[in-house]
């Protein structure tokens, strides 16, 4: 094994097998749902069909991942073992650390509107909504090369549109790919955002009041940090 480090330590063996770029990212989004090559590419974003390829096929010899063919379909589906799934408390824990220690060092290139969308798509709770259909529209006024971006809700179906699907718009959403994200990390509210002129949100009042209700905040915003954890030990 070229990536070895020779050593029988637990943390090293398993940083052997999950160290390595996209590794980590590949089984967040196995954690999330994805089981599509299509829909792991979406998630990660700029990873090459090649690489991700690779690393799947890691993961599959390390019994992290059990790939089977799609029933009556074609291609393969990518479904996380018992190990993959026990990883899902490491992943949490890391990504609370990341909420405190990491935001220092966030560019906004670091702030990628497409995987911002998937993950308020994923947020979106429809039994929340009134009615049978809401539609989203989000204008991200630091975005020029694609600024408007649409969420369709329609009973218990939730898609992202880049083009106008024409349809009446519930909630208009204004504002920067990063005060966005900030308010579905929880690093801010969104009224707090609004009332500093960050985000303009228009639309009825029982879906502009909270927001939260129906577009739920990112799993981080409620973890405590590690700090709280260990004062609990």
């Amino acid at each position: 094994m070229s990536h070895s480090y020779g050593q029988w330590c637990p943390i090293a063996k398993s940083t052997e097998i999950l160290g390595e770029k996209w590794t980590m990212l590949i089984v967040r989004e196995l954690l999330m749902g994805s089981t599509r090559f299509s829909e792991l590419q979406r998630g990660l974003g700029a990873i090459s069909p090649t690489l991700l390829t690779r690393r799947l096929v890691t993961l599959e010899e390390y019994d992290l991942v059990y790939k089977r063919r799609i029933q009556g379909g074609r291609g393969h589906e990518y479904i996380p073992t018992a190990s993959c799934r026990q990883l899902q408390p490491i992943l949490l824990a890391l990504g609370s650390w990341g909420m405190e220690w990491s935001k220092a060092f966030m560019s906004d290139a670091d702030y990628d509107v497409e995987l911002l969308m998937l993950y308020l798509q994923r947020s979106i709770v429809p039994d929340n909504l009134p009615g049978n259909k809401t539609v989203v529209l989000f204008q991200f006024t630091d975005f020029n090369e694609q600024p408007k971006w649409w969420i369709t809700v329609e009973g218990d179906s939730v898609d992202v549109c880049t083009t106008d699907p024409g349809l009446d718009v519930d909630v208009f959403i204004t504002t920067r790919v990063r005060a966005m994200a900030d308010a579905w990390l929880g690093r801010t509210t969104y009224k707090a955002a609004k009332a500093s002129g960050a985000m303009e949100i228009t639309g009825p009042t029982a879906l502009t009041r909270n927001i939260s209700s129906w577009l739920s905040d990112c799993i981080f915003a409620s973890l405590p940090n590690a700090e709280e954890i260990l004062a609990t030990r």
